[in-house]
Formats: C-alpha cells, structure tokens, sequence
C-alpha cells in the first residue's frame, strides 16, 4: 500500500503544481516531501487553490520570470514572500524572427528550444547560483517557479535533484512528467503553426540534455558545475543534504 502523498497537486489555477519528494538518492536517502515543490506561475491560483497552497505551508517562492512576465500574474497567496531570480524569456521573439523569415518549421522550433536550454547555463547561472543560496537557508515549504513551471523550472528542479544525489534517469523521468500535467495556454502565441505549438507547449528529453551538454562543454561535468558555477563546495552539498533528505 502506497502511502506517500500525492506528488502532482491538482489546482484549478496551476496545471504543473508538483513534489520534489520522494526520490531515492545513490546513498539510499529519500527527499524529504513537502519541502520543496515546482510549478508554473502562481499569478491564477483560485480561492480554493490558495486554501490548498496555504495548508501545504508554503512560505518562500523562487519566480525566475522575467520582469515583464512577473508583472502580468502576482502570486496569489499573501503570505508568501517571493524572489525574483529573473530569466528573461528568448524562445518566443526567436519564433516569430523565424516566422518573419518565412522559416519556422516544427524542427526549428525544438532547436531553438535546446539553444534557449543551452543558454541557462552560458548566461543564466547566476541566477541558479542564486536560488542554491537561498535553498541553503531556511525558506522551505517552498516553490520554485517561471511562467509555465516546465523549462526554466525544469532545469533548476533537475539540478536540485542532482545536487541531493538523485540518479539522472530518476531526473529525466521527474522531468517528463510536465507532459502529463501541463495545460498549455497558447493564447497568447496562436498564430504560430500547429507543430510549432507542439514543440513549445511540452518538453522533451532532449532539451535537458542540450543543458547538461552545455554543462559538460564549459565545465566538464555536473559536478564541477555545481561547485565551480554554482558554488556547492562539499559543506554546502552535505548542508542541502542535510537539510532536503530523509534516511
């Protein structure tokens, strides 16, 4: 009998609202539930939604919209204090460059999805070097967040994984899990083609690789990225261990 709690959250209002808990680590430690989770924004929580993030206890959120994004959908639950570790989005203005081109095809659209996941770590590692900063001090139950919860957020989850020692077919599977829970919202992106909308409104395991990729090429390996670029010495690791795991 399974007795864990549910690690998909079902809210009206936040389709990708999921638990990092529950992964067993090489060591054969657990990550400890409730403690962290991943979403997509939290700007369209409904009243119910609230009562449900409210009881989870969720104090700390970790929003790596960029400044325009942030501005369109404010955190719905009071108590919650935010912090901005902006990533500014690039994918759409690149879709509509290729659109205006007359080149946009489903394939272009997936590579310029990898080539924004490559860019993570060439110019956005600041900002995942910040939020381990905050994962180091005491501000869990928390959620770590962009706008649709699956690829900003997609990666900062992964690397959260590996940092606590979880192993990366664990990681890839807790990663595809979007495409089962994410409700995509192409309101805004409509007139792009169908295959298009395809390629960007789910992820697929080789965007994660084109990051890891990137990560191997500029620092070697995983390991060396998260001590070198996210500054994760072995107190700091022994420190988020202690901290997110579970015998």
């Amino acid at each position: 009998m399974n007795d864990s709690p549910a690690r998909h959250l079902a809210l009206q209002g936040a389709s990708n609202f999921r638990d990092l808990g529950g992964y067993v680590t090489h060591d054969g430690r657990t990550t400890r539930w409730r403690h962290i989770f991943r979403s997509n924004h939290l700007g369209q929580l409904t009243a119910a939604d609230v009562e449900i993030v409210r009881a989870l206890g969720v104090r700390s959120a970790f929003d790596f919209r960029g400044v325009e994004e942030r501005a369109t959908g404010i955190c719905a639950v009071s108590e919650i204090t935010v912090y901005s570790l902006p990533i500014e989005p690039t994918v759409i203005a690149a879709l509509r460059a290729e659109l205006a081109r007359g080149a946009l095809t489903g394939p272009v659209a997936l590579e310029l999805m990898r080539e924004s996941y490559r860019n993570y770590v060439r110019h956005n590692t600041h900002s995942f070097r910040a939020l381990f900063g905050h994962l180091l001090e005491d501000r869990a139950p928390l959620v770590i967040h962009c706008t649709a919860g699956k690829d900003r957020t997609g990666f900062a989850s992964a690397l959260i994984l590996h940092a606590l020692g979880v192993p990366d077919d664990v990681i890839a599977e807790d990663y595809l899990l979007t495409n089962s829970h994410y409700k995509r919202d192409v309101s805004s992106v409509s007139d792009l083609p169908a295959d298009v909308l395809d390629a960007i409104g789910s992820v697929e395991a080789s965007f994660l690789d084109a990051a890891f990729d990137a990560v191997s090429r500029d620092y070697g390996d995983v390991e060396t990225y998260l001590r070198d670029g996210l500054k994760l010495g072995p107190a700091e690791r022994s420190a988020l261990r202690e901290r997110y795991l579970q015998s």
